[in-house]
């Protein structure tokens, strides 16, 4: 049943109250998902400075901030570990983080990598997690959320969304894929690496393919993500510059837009919007079956 929510904050004198309008979003959406939760942030600079990077890991080794400085004495490396989820940041690029993490850790599962953009996972109740990942205190203009209810996999935080691919691009669903395992295989004949056998990560690594590798916009990807998908799903999908929602053509799986001068946002549930500042005031609509609807900075 899991539960989905995001905001893509359009006024910037709305950034300092990123995580208070986050937290409250998952208290509205926690009753579809109970059992484990994750979270992508973008824009906070206390969490990544700018020219940082940062690397999400799940199954880290304990000491694994030090065989990274180790590698890269002069990038002030440094970690943290909340819930399941060891997080890197070093001043240097992200692609470089990526190759040195590898190289040092290779049991790590790296679950998110960006240059503006943090995320967490882990297994417990998403309230439980909400305090654990500090969430109230984020800042930034734009987060994504997701609560799970485990119905085709384990209870564990590789299971958690959002599944995060390339750099920056997150993914959170409700549904299910039935087509994936081909499409995986398609994918993995071109080259593309998963961490995960969850459906929902070959999703994420689908729309990343098409937008690095065919140069695509986000919008072009996820149009054709519809056309190539089957089954029935709500998708969230964010990056360092969109956000976007689609749902499948016969849109069993609930969604609800609001659309602000100030903000967007979307979730599973409007009670998990009813908090958002002018609400009075914003457009709010069900998203059309098989539509995709993108907004951008």
């Amino acid at each position: 049943m899991c539960g989905i929510a995001g905001i893509h904050l359009r006024d910037e004198s709305l950034y300092p109250q990123l995580g208070s309008l986050l937290h409250e979003m998952v208290e509205g959406i926690v009753v579809r998902g109970p059992d484990s939760a994750g979270v992508a942030l973008y824009g906070d600079r206390e969490r990544l400075p700018e020219n940082y990077s940062s690397v999400s890991m799940l199954s880290a080794p304990e000491d694994i901030v030090e065989r990274v400085r180790a590698k890269l004495p002069d990038a002030d490396v440094s970690g943290e570990e909340m819930a399941e989820t060891s997080y890197i940041r070093a001043k240097v690029a992200s692609k470089e983080l990526v190759k040195v993490i590898r190289e040092v850790a290779p049991e790590a599962r790296q679950i998110g990598t960006g240059d503006d953009m943090v995320v967490y996972k882990g297994v417990g109740h998403p309230m439980d997690l909400a305090e654990e990942f500090r969430l109230g205190e984020t800042t930034g203009w734009q987060g994504v959320i997701h609560t799970r209810l485990a119905t085709e996999s384990a209870v564990d935080a590789e299971g958690a969304h959002p599944y995060s691919v390339g750099t920056g691009l997150s993914l959170v669903h409700n549904g299910s894929f039935s087509n994936h395992s081909t499409i995986r295989r398609e994918l993995q004949d071109a080259g593309v690496e998963f961490n995960s056998q969850n459906d929902t990560e070959v999703a994420a690594q689908y729309i990343s393919y098409r937008m690095e590798e065919k140069g695509e916009d986000l919008d072009t990807a996820i149009r054709a993500l519809s056309e190539t998908f089957d089954g029935f799903y709500t998708l969230l999908v964010t990056t360092q510059d969109g956000f976007a929602v689609a749902r499948d053509e016969f849109a069993c799986k609930p969604a609800i837009v609001a659309e602000h001068p100030n903000w967007v946002a979307m979730a599973s549930e409007f009670q998990a919007m009813a908090h958002l500042p002018g609400i009075e005031d914003a457009e709010i609509f069900e998203p059309e079956p098989g539509k995709v609807y993108t907004w951008n900075r």
